[in-house]
Parts: C-alpha cells; structure tokens; sequence
C-alpha cells in the first residue's frame, strides 16, 4: 500500500443485468480515489463481477460482455430441461472458466465472499475458500432459472435470495471503508425506455422474444402443458419480477442493519434482469453513480 493509501471493503448487490453497473463503480474508485480495494463480498451478480475483478481478470471480461447482443444472450442459454431449473449455467461458466483459468479464493490477492442460500436448511452461505468458478456458480444460481449447485452436501442457490446486499462478511476485515451497491434503488423516470424503439429495433425486439417463446412451447410440449391456454406474462418477467419485490424488501432491512460508510444506488429501472446486451449502458450508470455518492473519496 503506498502513501495516502487506504483500504476499502465493498460489497455488491444482486439485480441481474444491472449488476453490470458496479464494474462502473470500480473503476471510478480505480481511477478517482486513493482508497485500494482489499475486500470483496458479493451475492449473485455481486459476486460474480467482484470474483472476477479479484481475479485480475475484469477487463477481459468488460470487453466480452460490452460485445454481446441480443442473440448473444440467448445462444449463452442452455437448455436444462430439469425440474430444477429451466438452464444449467454451463455454457456461461465454461465461458468464464475459460476467460479467468483454474482458482481458488483463498489464492485471490483480494478477500473473497460469495453469498448463496442454502435450499434446504433457508440458511445464508458464505463461501470464502475453494473454487472460485463454484461460488460464483452457487451465488448466481436464480431459482427456476439455473440449476442449483452441490457443495459440500449442500444445494445451493442465488445468495440474493436472503442477503441481495452482503455487507456483513465484508465486516470481518479491518477495513477503513465500507462501500455498499444496491441494485434495487428507487425508480426514476428518466430511465423508462431507455433504448429507442426505431423500427429495426422493434423488429430484433420481436425476434428475440419469438426466440423466449419458441423455447416455451417447447418445453411446455415436453411436460405435457401444450393445450394450457398462453399465459398474459412469460417466466421471464415473473421470475424476475417477483424475485426483485422480495430482494428489494430485504435490501433495505440490510442496509438499515449495517449502515455502510456510502451506499450507492443503481435504480430498479435501469434495465431488466436478462439484459445484458446492455452492458456499456450499465457501466456508465454504475460510474456516474459512484461520482454522486463518493465525491469525499475523491484522491
């Protein structure tokens, strides 16, 4: 640590897509602040940019996702067709594992912490030793969207489920800050229909979903629910809306609890959970965000 250097502990929310905006936060305490990033807690998309950064690998992965659209997005799904999650997450994680190489946690230069849930007991799992890719599965693992992970006799899910802002593992290192990102900050208006709906848009649009849709029917075809009349609103959004009323909910509780030094808040709005073809938009709002809430940080 040089002179006038100070060490700060983050801790990374859990809100799909828009979890991309927290790699705009790192980089404005990179390139703005005198504070070094010691110690990482994340759940769900928390811990998965925050194990990558960790890793010294987020760079490489900012430029692969900052290329990705629509179809992309799409083609990174693979199908599970399980009881226990409608994709199995290996296709993005063989990706991952790929880009960042073989690692354990306690080898990373930085303290670690995935959050999962374990299933079974209800109970908050925090994972700060062994594999790096198998906490970051475990974290990430949405209920009925990815399949759970088996560890250590344990079958786990997304750590957003009890703690969707894990700054109470960040509280065991002997840090001077604590920064705390929320992905479930209040709605703004301004951030309604953010992407203009030109015509050729329109059109991707409607073949992206027709895409949702084909893989719907088919797997209702698969479990016998063809001639179950269409639902009004598709998985998609019902998953993730009703995982965001209830993370929202708990994340306020969390914040009030551990009362972070700063907390910045990336609005609910800002993008859906599945919109990753989005990312440049999200670390930019990540990075204006992080310049609101930590102009005292500022070198």
């Amino acid at each position: 640590m040089t002179d006038g250097e100070q060490e700060l502990s983050l801790a990374l929310g859990s809100g799909g897509a828009r979890g991309l905006a927290q790699i705009g936060v790192i980089h404005w305490l990179e390139q703005n602040s005198d504070y070094r990033i010691t110690s990482i807690a994340g759940a769900s998309m928390g811990a998965l940019i925050g194990g990558i950064y960790a890793a010294g690998k987020l760079e490489l992965y900012e430029e692969w996702v900052t290329q990705l659209n629509r179809y992309d997005v799409v083609r990174l799904l693979d199908f599970a067709f399980s009881r226990s999650g409608l994709f199995s997450g290996e296709r993005i994680m063989n990706k991952l594992e790929a880009m960042l190489g073989d690692v354990n946690i306690e080898d990373l230069p930085i303290t670690f912490t995935a959050v999962a849930t374990d299933i079974e007991s209800g109970r908050e799992v925090w994972l700060s030793e062994g594999s790096l890719f198998e906490a970051i599965r475990a974290s990430i693992a949405i209920p009925t969207v990815f399949t759970p992970v088996k560890r250590r006799g344990r079958l786990l899910v997304d750590g957003g489920l009890l703690n969707p802002v894990p700054i109470a593992p960040t509280l065991r290192d002997s840090t001077d800050k604590t920064v705390a990102v929320t992905l479930s900050g209040r709605s703004e208006e301004k951030l309604e229909q953010k992407e203009p709906q030109s015509a050729p848009v329109a059109d991707d649009q409607n073949r992206y979903q027709r895409a949702i849709g084909q893989f719907i029917e088919g797997l209702q075809d698969k479990l016998g629910m063809s001639d179950e009349p269409a639902p009004e609103i598709d998985i998609f959004n019902i998953t993730s809306r009703s995982l965001e009323a209830m993370q929202n909910s708990i994340a306020r509780f969390r914040i009030a609890a551990y009362n972070p030094d700063h907390l910045i808040e990336i609005p609910v709005n800002a993008c859906g959970m599945f919109e990753f073809h989005r990312a440049q938009e999200m670390i930019d709002l990540g990075y204006e965000r992080a310049e609101w809430a930590l102009s005292d940080l500022r070198r």
